[in-house]
């Protein structure tokens, strides 16, 4: 039996971040930096064999991998980001036990479609969610708008929207971890102004629209993909009913939005 692309995804996210957990609780007393490096390199290369194994055709664009241009002239592209909040990953709460807000993402990009299937798995928390079951948001009572956030380093855009409305911020890791969080009710919208990539948001933004739910730059326009520069600094995840006054409320706070150019590849933050 042939296995869709969606099945794909969900079946990818899943065994790398099993190759995460097993990695994590394999070596002991690291600095966290190592464990960061080899969780990167560990997930990347496990995704990337796989992808070679059961679709050898297709090319790929992954935040650990060298950029090949001949995604470019490809019609399938899987962009990967094989560990997704590599701070959370390598750190632990303060009773000890490991954190769970990080991610992995899969996602699938065709040439004249766009985003076509993808996954975000949360290992540390056994969830995977998929373009192929993406669930359906819970329906939420009236009160403040909930925003999902950095718990380190909250883009400066976060403060001036929560001068202006009456907000919450919800503090957590990854950007897969952001996004599904609107997704399940926790939050109510995910807006991000602080400079990503790719591989930071196709995935999630693939489950979120399969889900029915709004995703945009934070002008209101579309999210590109497989571009010859990977750069996508900005994100709006939210549900459907939301996204006009939030897109307002966001003009009023950037004015001219976010024209920022792209730092070195790894400073993004999530």
């Amino acid at each position: 039996m042939t296995t869709t692309d969606h099945e794909l995804a969900a079946q990818l996210a899943v065994s790398a971040g099993r190759v995460l957990l097993a990695l994590r609780e394999q070596i002991v007393d690291v600095p966290a930096a190592e464990l960061k490096d080899r969780g990167d390199a560990a997930a990347h290369e496990h995704l990337l064999a796989e992808l070679a194994r059961v679709r050898p055709t297709d090319a790929v664009l992954s935040e650990e991998g060298a950029d090949d241009p001949v995604r470019l002239s490809a019609d399938r592209v899987w962009i990967v980001d094989p560990l997704d909040g590599t701070r959370e990953f390598s750190e632990r709460d303060p009773d000890g036990a490991w954190r769970t807000d990080w991610a992995v993402h899969v996602a699938l990009w065709e040439r004249g479609a766009g985003l076509t299937a993808g996954a975000v798995a949360l290992p540390g928390r056994d969830q995977v969610f998929s373009t192929g079951e993406p669930g359906r948001r819970p329906v939420t009572g009236p009160g403040p708008l909930r925003l999902a956030v950095s718990r380190s380093r909250p883009p400066a855009l976060i403060a001036r929207l929560a001068a202006l409305a009456d907000v919450e911020l919800v503090p957590m890791g990854s950007a897969g971890v952001k996004a599904m969080s609107v997704l399940t009710g926790q939050c109510d919208a995910y807006v991000h102004g602080g400079g990503q990539y790719e591989w930071d948001s196709a995935a999630p933004v693939a489950v979120a629209t399969a889900a029915g739910l709004f995703c945009s730059r934070l002008d209101g326009s579309g999210l590109e993909y497989n571009r010859e520069n990977p750069w996508l600094p900005d994100l709006v995840v939210c549900e459907a009913h939301r996204s006009a006054d939030l897109l307002d409320l966001i003009a009023r706070a950037t004015g001219t939005g976010d024209a920022s150019p792209a730092p070195a590849k790894e400073n993004a933050a999530p």
